[in-house]
C-alpha cells in the first residue's frame, strides 16, 4: 500500500509556497518602491508562514521522540520478562494463546489483531496509530469494528473480557 503524505507534509508544502512567493513579491516590491504598508503585510506573511513550519517541524520532532521513546518502553517490558517466574510465563503464555483464538473466532484482520493486542497493553489510540505509523481515525475505526465483532460496548469492556472470571 503506497504511502500517504501527512497532513503536515502537505501544510508545510503550502507553507513553503507562501514564504517563497511572499519573498519573491517582497523582493519585487522592494525594488519597485512599494508603500510601508504593502511591505510590512508581505513582511508580517512571510514571517509568519516561517513560524509555522519551523513550529509544526518542532513539533513532529516531539512525536517522533515520543514514538520512540514508545517503542523502547515496549521492547524494555518485553526484555523485563525474563525475570517473571515460570509459572507465571507459563500462564501468561497461555493466556496469550486464547486471546490470539479468540481474536480468530471473532473474526478480526491481521490489523485488527495488531491494534487489538495494543489495546490490551494498555496503549492509548494516539500511541497505537503512533507505533503502527497510521491515522489516530483509522485506529479508532479498527478498535470500533474489534469491539463490535466481539459484541462488547468499548475499550473497558474488551478488556475486561479476558480476565473478568479470574478473581
Amino acid at each position: 500500500m503506497p504511502k500517504r503524505f501527512s497532513k503536515e507534509f502537505v501544510i508545510i508544502s503550502v507553507l513553503m509556497f507562501v514564504v517563497i512567493a511572499s519573498g519573491l513579491d517582497l523582493y519585487t516590491d522592494l525594488a519597485h518602491g512599494a508603500t510601508d504598508s504593502h511591505i510590512l503585510k508581505e513582511t508580517f506573511i512571510l514571517l509568519l508562514s516561517a513560524a509555522l513550519i519551523i513550529w509544526i517541524l518542532y513539533e513532529q520532532n516531539l512525536q517522533s521522540v515520543e514514538i520512540e521513546k514508545l517503542k523502547q518502553e515496549l521492547e524494555q517490558h518485553d526484555m523485563n520478562q525474563n525475570g517473571v517466574s515460570d509459572y507465571v510465563q507459563g500462564a501468561r503464555k497461555q493466556l496469550s494463546e486464547v486471546i490470539a483464538r479468540q481474536f480468530t473466532d471473532w473474526n478480526m484482520t491481521a490489523s485488527e489483531k495488531e491494534v487489538g493486542w495494543l489495546l490490551l497493553k494498555g496503549l492509548s489510540l494516539k500511541e497505537v496509530s503512533a507505533i503502527r505509523d497510521t491515522l489516530e481515525k483509522t485506529v479508532r475505526q479498527q478498535a470500533s469494528s474489534i469491539y463490535k465483532k466481539a459484541g462488547l460496548n468499548g475499550r473497558h469492556a474488551f478488556a475486561a473480557w479476558f480476565i473478568e472470571d479470574l478473581f
